[in-house]
């Protein structure tokens, strides 16, 4: 890959993250006036369609996409990613974006905690270290001593959980199974398994939040399409640094449309996880 590569994929990395942000507004916006999961089942409905238009351009087409090696895993992946997303979805409206996502971002510390026992990986004692230097960070955020604990940031905490859970399931399924196949499955089983629970929360919707709904699907698309590119035009291990982008961007869309205020332990504890998360980078580099 060029240098030129690698700088157009760093710079569409961030729009990508930019897109996700204005994607977590929109979503907190519906879910605060609908049924979480009915807005997930819409939403994956159009991220289905345009896995099944990409995936049947690709060498084998939707036939070959249906056949992957480890069907249960590809299956139980994109089911995790459609749960992780309403649970994700709920700690927007519950906690507001600033706080949702300051947790979050200690997803990359739980894959490297659980990349062990799942992929079979050593983790050496930085690491370690980084990964319980950065849960004093999610402590720092949850202040669970100081009076003003609210029991809703253990969602954002499931959510970051199931993702790195889907995160390392997914590495596991690249073993055998193409990304674009990972893709695809994404979003069939995501379309199939918010399918079946959202269906019976169906509501009627305004006009104008049916015009939120598609700008919200469009989002969807556009961010996922983009990663895609993001990943042909410079290496993983150069691009996740700046998957953090998400934090300061959804935390502006907060701020700015919801009204949401900033305290300093957030700000605080935020930055010491994304400090460890970028250290565990920083040596899986080196290790790699």
């Amino acid at each position: 890959m060029t240098q030129q590569n690698s700088a157009l994929g760093i710079w569409l990395m961030i729009l990508t993250m930019f897109i996700f942000a204005v994607q977590d507004g929109i979503s907190r916006h519906l879910a605060s006036e609908y049924n979480a999961w009915m807005v997930v089942m819409i939403r994956f409905w159009f991220f289905g369609a345009f896995a099944a238009v990409l995936m049947s351009r690709q060498p084998g087409g939707l036939k070959a996409a249906l056949r992957p090696n480890r069907p249960w895993l590809q299956a139980f992946r994109g089911a995790l990613l459609a749960l992780e997303i309403v649970v994700t979805v709920l700690s927007f409206v519950y906690l507001g974006l600033v706080e949702s996502h300051a947790i979050f971002v200690c997803y990359p510390l739980l894959i490297v905690a659980f990349s062990g026992p799942v992929l079979g990986e050593s983790v050496g004692w930085r690491r370690w270290s980084a990964v319980a230097i950065g849960f004093v960070g999610v402590l720092i955020i949850l202040r669970p001593s100081g009076g003003v604990f609210s029991p809703y940031a253990i969602i954002p905490l499931v959510g970051a959980l199931m993702f790195a859970l889907y995160g390392l399931l997914t590495r596991l399924a690249a073993r055998t199974d193409s990304a674009m196949t990972a893709f695809f499955w994404t979003g069939l089983m995501g379309a199939i398994t918010s399918t079946a629970t959202g269906i019976w929360f169906w509501e009627s919707m305004a006009g104008s939040d049916w015009l939120w709904m598609l700008f919200l699907s469009c989002t969807g698309i556009a961010g996922h399409f983009l990663l895609i590119k993001c990943y042909d035009l410079a290496e993983a291990s150069a691009l996740q640094p700046f998957a953090y982008f998400q934090l300061p961007f959804a935390s502006a869309v907060g701020v700015l449309t919801f009204g949401e205020t900033i305290r300093s332990n957030v700000v605080i504890g935020a930055v010491i996880i994304v400090g460890a998360g970028l250290f565990t980078l920083w040596r899986e580099r080196r290790k790699g």
